[in-house]
């Protein structure tokens, strides 16, 4: 009778890892584990620089001169620091790897905690930038159509946002993160083509006329609040790393080449990127209009036209790969649940289901709240501070326990003030810029 015993509880074990095993390979994420180094450098390049750059000269002439560039230095600092360590933390001991944020919050907090520390951060996160380049992507389509046809009766924004949203329909039902690798590509050569279309043509029209670099706001409470804003807008311009562990997962990993090598490479080679679109779109954009610049740079661009028709056509294709970027691993954390936990069964018309689901989400709430400036403040510093600044330190101290006042104790304690500094204050501002920039807005317009 034990001998059966014995062979039944096998017997159940070995299914149970048969089931697991059928799901993971459903699953976007843990479908595909044959990505290269590059695959890395070009997915986190599509994840990190986002249409938030647009925004960082408008942040500059928020913060001024000498705040605006320290933020910009060690922001690019810390989150490389923090981008480390969740490579490194991707596999914690050997023959175990943590595919997703919420496993290593589970790895570092335990199952239940560890859950609700991370998955509503970082689903507020991939939300929020869904949202967002759902706004981007229907203005640069109008800003396009408004420098093309001058004469032409106007378009509602809220139609280009749904000609947008239309393509996410189509794409959102590509199986795995490997399946969109060749959009992140094109994603991120846009990304730097219109990051260096923006700081090249503010290079050349020079200092503008009258340009002023004093407080674009007249009021003490202005400037207090723009301020922290711009921490926000800052911080929202860092939100890759909501999709570290998800882009590690696709790459494979044995002890002789653990998947941290490649990933490392390829990271290393995106933050180059960062450095190259980030810094010259903020010095020289604020440089060129001062505190008349708009929250969007490519909006006080207006000549030469086709230049700007061209920088508005990056950003549509850019946004187009990043909200993939940060959808896939919503649709993973969608099915999963629905698949695991409310036992449905893992079937194409499910996926077809859920994604369409998640995609009409994003529009209604893009169409909704198309407050570009405001929003990028809010979301950049309510999670994106937490996620990517922060919350990785937090869980390296857990983890490997560093000796109290070493190196890596001072680094990680830091990052961690650093980033609840941009907690605290960004969602503040960005709040107040939400509320007057709704004063005059009319629904669906």
């Amino acid at each position: 009778m034990e001998v059966e015993g014995n062979e039944c509880g096998r017997t159940a074990t070995m299914a149970k890892e048969v089931e697991r095993k059928n799901i993971n390979d459903w699953l976007p994420i843990t479908k595909s584990r044959n990505a290269k180094w590059w695959y890395s450098a070009f997915h986190n390049v599509t994840a990190v620089v986002g249409a938030g750059v647009l925004g960082f000269p408008y942040a500059m002439s928020e913060l001024g001169w000498g705040p605006g560039v320290t933020i910009l230095i060690l922001s690019w600092i810390c989150t490389l620091y923090t981008a480390w360590q969740m490579i490194e933390m991707h596999e914690p001991e050997p023959g175990k790897r943590l595919d997703r944020y919420h496993e290593l919050g589970q790895y570092a907090f335990g199952e239940k905690l560890g859950l609700w520390i991370v998955v509503p951060q970082q689903l507020m996160v991939q939300i929020g930038v869904n949202v967002v380049y759902m706004i981007t992507g229907g203005n640069s389509l109008k800003k396009i159509h408004d420098i093309l046809c001058d004469g032409c009766s106007p378009i509602r924004r809220t139609y280009f946002i749904m000609i947008f949203a239309a393509v996410q329909f189509l794409l959102s039902h590509l199986p795995s993160f490997n399946s969109i690798t060749v959009i992140s590509f094109a994603a991120a050569v846009m990304s730097l083509s219109y990051s260096t279309i923006a700081w090249i043509t503010s290079l050349h029209r020079g200092v503008q006329e009258g340009v002023q670099y004093g407080s674009r706001f007249s009021t003490d409470a202005g400037n207090v609040f723009g301020f922290f804003s711009a921490l926000g807008t800052i911080a929202f311009g860092y939100a890759g790393h909501n999709v570290v562990l998800e882009i590690q997962a696709t790459i494979p990993s044995t002890p002789e080449e653990p998947s941290k090598k490649a990933m490392w490479k390829g990271m290393i080679v995106a933050y180059i990127v960062v450095a190259l679109c980030y810094i010259p779109v903020a010095v020289f954009g604020y440089w060129a209009f001062g505190n008349g610049v708009d929250d969007n740079i490519l909006l006080s661009l207006e000549k030469p036209r086709w230049l700007i028709v061209a920088a508005n056509i990056f950003v549509f294709v850019h946004v187009t790969g990043s909200y993939q970027v940060f959808g896939v691993p919503v649709f993973d954390t969608c099915e999963s649940f629905l698949v695991k936990k409310m036992k449905f069964q893992p079937t194409w018309y499910l996926r077809f289901i859920t994604r369409n689901i998640y995609v009409l989400l994003t529009l209604f709430l893009g169409v909704t709240f198309p407050f570009f400036g405001g929003l990028l403040g809010f979301f950049g510093g309510f999670v994106f501070a937490p996620t990517t600044y922060f919350l990785p330190c937090v869980m390296w101290l857990v983890i490997y326990t560093p000796k109290r006042f070493s190196l890596s104790w001072f680094a990680n304690w830091f990052c961690i003030m650093f980033g609840m500094f941009l907690m605290v204050l960004a969602p503040i501002g960005a709040l107040r810029q939400i509320i007057i920039e709704a004063k005059d807005y009319k629904f669906y317009s």
